[in-house]
Protein backbone atom coordinates (compact mmCIF):
# COMPACT_ATOMS: atom_id res chain seq x y z
CA UNK A 1 0.00 0.00 0.00
CA UNK A 2 1.64 3.01 -1.16
CA UNK A 3 1.80 6.17 1.36
CA UNK A 4 -0.49 9.09 0.70
CA UNK A 5 2.05 10.96 1.81
CA UNK A 6 5.59 10.52 0.48
CA UNK A 7 4.26 7.76 -2.34
CA UNK A 8 6.26 5.45 -0.49
CA UNK A 9 5.42 1.88 -2.02
CA UNK A 10 5.23 0.40 1.21
CA UNK A 11 4.05 0.24 4.67
CA UNK A 12 3.68 -1.53 8.09
CA UNK A 13 0.41 -2.83 9.43
CA UNK A 14 0.17 -1.60 13.10
CA UNK A 15 -3.67 -2.84 13.92
CA UNK A 16 -6.57 -4.79 12.33
CA UNK A 17 -9.81 -5.36 13.21
CA UNK A 18 -13.26 -6.04 11.09
CA UNK A 19 -15.50 -3.31 10.44
CA UNK A 20 -19.08 -3.17 11.04
CA UNK A 21 -20.65 -7.21 10.12
CA UNK A 22 -17.21 -8.48 9.13
CA UNK A 23 -17.39 -7.84 5.80
CA UNK A 24 -14.92 -5.64 5.69
CA UNK A 25 -11.66 -4.92 7.61
CA UNK A 26 -10.02 -1.55 9.33
CA UNK A 27 -5.97 -1.60 8.95
CA UNK A 28 -4.17 1.25 10.52
CA UNK A 29 -0.68 1.40 8.79
CA UNK A 30 2.57 3.48 9.02
CA UNK A 31 4.70 4.65 6.47
CA UNK A 32 8.43 3.25 6.92
CA UNK A 33 9.48 6.14 4.58
CA UNK A 34 8.32 8.99 6.44
CA UNK A 35 6.08 7.69 9.52
CA UNK A 36 3.02 9.46 8.51
CA UNK A 37 0.08 7.07 9.79
CA UNK A 38 -2.99 6.31 7.63
CA UNK A 39 -5.95 4.01 7.54
CA UNK A 40 -7.08 1.21 4.60
CA UNK A 41 -10.28 -0.63 4.32
CA UNK A 42 -10.09 -3.99 2.84
CA UNK A 43 -13.66 -5.21 1.43
CA UNK A 44 -14.22 -8.36 -0.83
CA UNK A 45 -14.44 -8.06 -4.29
CA UNK A 46 -17.68 -9.21 -5.54
CA UNK A 47 -19.24 -9.87 -9.04
CA UNK A 48 -22.45 -7.75 -9.22
CA UNK A 49 -25.27 -9.58 -10.28
CA UNK A 50 -27.75 -8.08 -13.05
CA UNK A 51 -31.50 -8.28 -12.09
CA UNK A 52 -33.98 -8.58 -15.23
CA UNK A 53 -37.10 -6.60 -14.59
CA UNK A 54 -40.50 -7.76 -15.67
CA UNK A 55 -40.39 -5.73 -18.49
CA UNK A 56 -37.31 -6.88 -19.71
CA UNK A 57 -34.90 -3.98 -18.31
CA UNK A 58 -31.82 -4.88 -16.37
CA UNK A 59 -30.49 -2.93 -13.24
CA UNK A 60 -27.19 -4.36 -10.89
CA UNK A 61 -28.89 -6.21 -7.86
CA UNK A 62 -30.01 -3.31 -4.94
CA UNK A 63 -30.29 -4.81 -1.32
CA UNK A 64 -31.66 -1.72 0.13
CA UNK A 65 -34.54 -1.89 -2.81
CA UNK A 66 -35.44 -5.34 -2.00
CA UNK A 67 -35.16 -4.78 1.76
CA UNK A 68 -37.62 -2.00 1.73
CA UNK A 69 -40.23 -4.36 -0.38
CA UNK A 70 -39.78 -6.85 2.23
CA UNK A 71 -40.47 -4.37 5.00
CA UNK A 72 -43.50 -2.71 3.65
CA UNK A 73 -44.90 -6.28 3.81
CA UNK A 74 -43.54 -7.29 7.07
CA UNK A 75 -44.28 -4.09 8.75
CA UNK A 76 -45.58 -4.36 12.45
CA UNK A 77 -45.01 -7.70 12.43
CA UNK A 78 -42.13 -10.25 14.36
CA UNK A 79 -40.17 -10.41 10.69
CA UNK A 80 -36.32 -9.01 10.13
CA UNK A 81 -36.54 -8.01 6.78
CA UNK A 82 -32.81 -7.22 6.77
CA UNK A 83 -31.89 -10.58 7.74
CA UNK A 84 -33.84 -11.72 4.86
CA UNK A 85 -33.02 -9.26 2.21
CA UNK A 86 -29.15 -10.59 3.75
CA UNK A 87 -29.61 -13.94 3.38
CA UNK A 88 -31.12 -13.29 -0.64
CA UNK A 89 -28.00 -11.07 -0.99
CA UNK A 90 -25.57 -13.87 0.17
CA UNK A 91 -27.16 -16.64 -1.60
CA UNK A 92 -26.56 -15.00 -4.66
CA UNK A 93 -23.03 -13.87 -4.04
CA UNK A 94 -22.41 -17.31 -3.45
CA UNK A 95 -23.92 -18.47 -6.46
CA UNK A 96 -22.19 -18.42 -9.59
CA UNK A 97 -25.02 -16.73 -11.65
CA UNK A 98 -24.54 -12.77 -12.47
CA UNK A 99 -27.72 -12.39 -14.04
CA UNK A 100 -31.31 -13.54 -12.28
CA UNK A 101 -34.71 -12.49 -13.30
CA UNK A 102 -36.63 -10.31 -10.75
CA UNK A 103 -39.17 -13.22 -10.18
CA UNK A 104 -36.74 -15.38 -9.45
CA UNK A 105 -35.96 -12.83 -6.42
CA UNK A 106 -39.37 -12.33 -5.94
CA UNK A 107 -39.78 -16.11 -5.32
CA UNK A 108 -36.95 -16.27 -2.74
CA UNK A 109 -38.74 -13.49 -0.23
CA UNK A 110 -42.00 -15.43 -0.83
CA UNK A 111 -40.13 -18.85 0.27
CA UNK A 112 -38.08 -17.27 3.39
CA UNK A 113 -41.55 -15.72 4.19
CA UNK A 114 -43.64 -18.40 4.13
CA UNK A 115 -41.26 -20.28 6.88
CA UNK A 116 -41.56 -17.37 9.08
CA UNK A 117 -44.50 -15.18 9.54
CA UNK A 118 -47.65 -16.18 7.01
CA UNK A 119 -48.74 -12.52 7.20
CA UNK A 120 -46.28 -11.30 5.76
CA UNK A 121 -46.01 -13.86 2.86
CA UNK A 122 -49.79 -13.33 2.11
CA UNK A 123 -48.57 -9.33 2.06
CA UNK A 124 -45.91 -9.55 -0.14
CA UNK A 125 -47.38 -12.04 -2.13
CA UNK A 126 -50.59 -9.58 -3.14
CA UNK A 127 -48.23 -6.93 -4.45
CA UNK A 128 -45.82 -9.41 -5.88
CA UNK A 129 -48.34 -11.68 -7.35
CA UNK A 130 -50.54 -8.65 -8.76
CA UNK A 131 -54.24 -10.63 -7.23
CA UNK A 132 -56.48 -8.97 -9.10
CA UNK A 133 -59.46 -9.94 -7.63
CA UNK A 134 -60.61 -11.62 -4.43
CA UNK A 135 -60.82 -14.95 -5.53
CA UNK A 136 -57.04 -14.66 -6.79
CA UNK A 137 -56.44 -13.80 -3.01
CA UNK A 138 -58.78 -16.47 -1.60
CA UNK A 139 -56.61 -18.96 -3.45
CA UNK A 140 -53.61 -18.18 -2.60
CA UNK A 141 -54.66 -18.57 1.10
CA UNK A 142 -56.54 -22.28 -0.19
CA UNK A 143 -53.00 -23.03 -1.10
CA UNK A 144 -51.58 -21.92 1.96
CA UNK A 145 -53.52 -23.75 4.25
CA UNK A 146 -53.25 -27.06 2.22
CA UNK A 147 -49.88 -26.57 2.54
CA UNK A 148 -49.44 -26.20 6.22
CA UNK A 149 -51.85 -28.56 6.91
CA UNK A 150 -50.03 -30.92 4.72
CA UNK A 151 -46.81 -29.96 6.86
CA UNK A 152 -48.26 -30.14 9.74
CA UNK A 153 -46.79 -26.71 10.79
CA UNK A 154 -48.47 -24.71 13.35
CA UNK A 155 -49.42 -21.09 13.53
CA UNK A 156 -50.93 -21.96 9.95
CA UNK A 157 -53.98 -20.40 8.38
CA UNK A 158 -57.21 -22.12 9.59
Amino acid sequence: MKCPACNFSDSRVLDSRPVGDGGSIKRRRECPNCGKRFTTYEVIDTVPVTVIKRNGDREFFDKHKLSLGIKRACQKRPVDADQIANSIEAELQNSIITEISSKQIGEMVLSRLRDCDIVSYIRFASVYREFKDIESFMQEIKALSKKSKNSGRKGGIK
